[in-house]
């Protein structure tokens, strides 16, 4: 396959990398992400996983060079290795550099195999804490060594993982030092989050919020913190932690905008595309999609909606409404 142009938005950033949320399902209630009693997408108002490939393929030709599969969980989605070994033609091909996706970890164990050999080369797994309870508790649903097998089973299969954790304050900030020492014992990055104001939960995100710059100064009064310009594609700014010998990430949307760099759009499972996280405004692609056989309507959709891609998000934790800055859930675009 031949890359016929790139996409160019009005602020001359490139925009090669594609966030697809396979699904709003996941078998997880992260008490940051999720209310517990979700009212989830009715199964007729999903894209086929034929219509998730055609449109993936979509954007391979226009220029995108990195697709990440999230969720909710991606892997909970029904046949979903089905569309991982249709989309890996494009790695065979060499018109995408990386195919990988974010998971919880919890059905890895079964499927880490078949991902290696798909050409996934390294994961992300979301975990915010390595004590039992406190996971049981934060997730609501998870058991951890299940998403541990599942972490062994990734690494048993060549797969590199990086583990992300949402920083939250008075659950796992006092954690994240023996949080970091394991994943860097095993060859793991970690990067830390700030939680994000999206969609109504049940806590309060404004107990929850803790900034990160705070937890790096926390960090520097034990370890030894360098800047390094490692970039993996995504938002995150790095250092190396001279004790351990790992990278440490921080990603930072409220503290420190990270949009200047932007280079992703966000394509839901129902065709929506959103041009910005932290924005509501959105194009839809599915009817597009579903009104011709070819391809040329959806390019132009897709061409018209990076044309209004935003300079960046108005993430804020309000204090004085408590309201999350955008309605939808972060399991609707996948984070």
């Amino acid at each position: 396959m031949q890359q016929t142009s790139q996409m160019i938005d009005p602020f001359g950033r490139n925009i090669s990398y594609l966030r697809v949320s396979v699904t709003d399902r996941c078998d997880f209630r992260c008490t940051y992400c999720m209310a517990e009693d979700m009212t989830f997408l009715p199964k007729k108002d999903l894209l086929t996983l034929e219509e998730l490939d055609r449109l993936c393929t979509v954007f391979v030709e226009k220029g995108v060079r990195k697709l990440r599969l999230t969720g909710g969980e991606p892997l909970v989605r029904k046949n979903v290795m089905h569309l991982i070994r249709q989309l890996a033609r494009h790695l065979d091909s060499g018109a995408l550099d990386e195919l990988t996706l974010t998971t919880n970890g919890s059905q890895l164990a079964r499927h880490a195999a078949e991902l290696a050999e798909c050409g996934v080369r390294r994961i992300n797994v979301s975990m915010d804490t390595l004590d039992p309870a406190k996971f049981r508790e934060i997730t609501r649903w998870g058991d951890i060594d299940k998403v541990l097998r599942g972490i062994d089973a990734a690494q048993e299969a060549g797969i590199k993982v990086k583990i992300n954790a949402v920083a939250l304050k008075d659950f796992n900030d006092r954690e994240i030092p023996d949080l970091m020492r394991w994943a860097h014992g095993r060859g793991m990055d970690l990067t830390l989050i700030e939680t994000m104001p999206m969609g109504e939960i049940d806590a309060d995100r404004t107990d929850q919020y803790l900034p990160l710059s705070s937890m790096r100064a926390s960090l520097a009064e034990t370890f030894t913190l360098t800047d390094i310009p490692y970039k993996t594609g995504g938002p995150a700014r790095y250092v190396e932690v001279e004790e351990t010998g790992g990278r440490l990430g921080f990603i930072t949307p409220l503290t420190h905008n990270f949009c200047e760099n932007c280079n992703r759009v966000r394509l839901t499972c129902t065709g929506t595309l959103y041009m910005c996280l932290g924005q509501e405004d959105a194009a839809d692609l599915r009817e597009a999609l579903r009104a011709s056989e070819g391809n040329e309507l959806v390019s132009n959709a897709i061409d018209e909606a990076i044309g209004r891609k935003p300079k960046g998000h108005d993430f804020v934790i309000d204090r004085a409404t408590r309201r999350p800055a955008v309605s939808r859930h972060m399991s609707v675009t996948g984070g």
